[in-house]
């Protein structure tokens, strides 16, 4: 291997000090130490990296750009040994977590900027899921962490579960649906000869649910929430959306909210992982979901 970290540092040294004297006292080392590290690196890739003349040391052509690909070498192996640090504290290299659809990734945003503000060195991958596929991305090892978990818990996965609140579900449809011109309450018998838009289960290996629809009922499925709204408004079907995006496309004109005979009851959520195996950056996560404005803003 021609080119060393340690010789990069000290292109990177000269180029940001202007001299090679400079770099030396920045580095702690004699002026003729940094010569002989440049002149070993020059002979070793048979090209000039500086332009020794004049009094300011200037990078040739070819050594900007060795120095300019060098300095994201440089980063990466701060930013690893720094991971690595912290993975030895007993922080995840990787922090893993399951959305549920309901939430939505973006409403966690700014707990994941005071994450980051931390610098724990914990890579956060997140996961949109659909009804039981936040359990099953827990289950399958897809997860360490489940924000928005509903309904039973998976048999055998020795899980801690805590509350993080409830959404209401409200019955949907485009302004000119014909059940949106129907006069209330809206019946099951309504519903059953209305065509319904559900959104596919995520799960992988659980058995996948479904939630709000009619035995016999026509049902559109679609992946996506987003696909979901968007076929409601297309006056595709009708369906039940969580309060704060009915609320949000009935003020928007998109969508208007109906009135059924027989409510749904409430989506209880939880934040679910695994003990065993949880680290700090999932303990960290768990912490902050604790606080109750923090929860509510989520349910919200």
């Amino acid at each position: 291997m021609k080119l060393t970290l340690d010789s990069l540092q000290v292109l990177d040294a000269i180029d940001r000090r202007g001299s090679f004297a400079a770099a030396a006292e920045e580095m702690h080392r004699v002026p003729s130490a940094i010569t002989y590290s440049v002149q070993q690196l020059e002979e070793a890739l048979g090209i000039l990296l500086f332009d020794r003349r004049g009094h300011r040391a200037k990078l040739t052509d070819a050594g900007r750009e060795l120095l300019g690909e060098g300095r994201h070498l440089l980063r990466a192996a701060a930013d690893l040994e720094c991971r690595v640090r912290q993975v030895a504290k007993g922080w995840e290299a990787e922090l893993r977590i399951a959305v549920s659809t309901l939430i939505g990734i973006e409403k966690l945003y700014g707990i994941v900027a005071e994450f980051y503000e931390a610098n724990t060195g914990t890579r956060l991958r997140f996961l949109l899921e659909v009804l039981g596929g936040t359990w099953d991305a827990l289950a399958s090892g897809r997860a360490d962490l489940a924000i928005g978990a509903s309904g039973d818990m998976p048999a055998g996965g020795a899980y801690t579960a805590r509350p993080l609140g409830r959404f209401d579900m409200m019955l949907v449809a485009a302004p000119f649906h014909p059940l949106a011109k129907a006069p209330p309450p809206i019946t099951e018998a309504m519903l059953l000869e209305t065509r319904a838009v559900s959104i596919a289960d995520s799960s992988r290996l659980l058995p996948p649910r479904t939630t709000g629809l009619l035995s016999g009922q026509d049902v559109l499925t679609v992946a996506t929430l987003d696909a979901k709204v968007a076929a409601h408004a297309a006056g595709l079907g009708v369906g039940w959306l969580p309060r704060w995006v009915a609320e949000r496309e009935a003020w928007a004109g998109r969508l208007v909210i109906l009135e059924p005979e027989a409510p749904r009851p409430p989506v209880e959520m939880v934040v679910a992982w695994r003990p065993s195996s949880a680290g700090k950056a999932a303990k960290w996560f768990v912490k902050r979901l604790e606080d109750p404005l923090v929860a509510a803003s989520l349910m919200s």
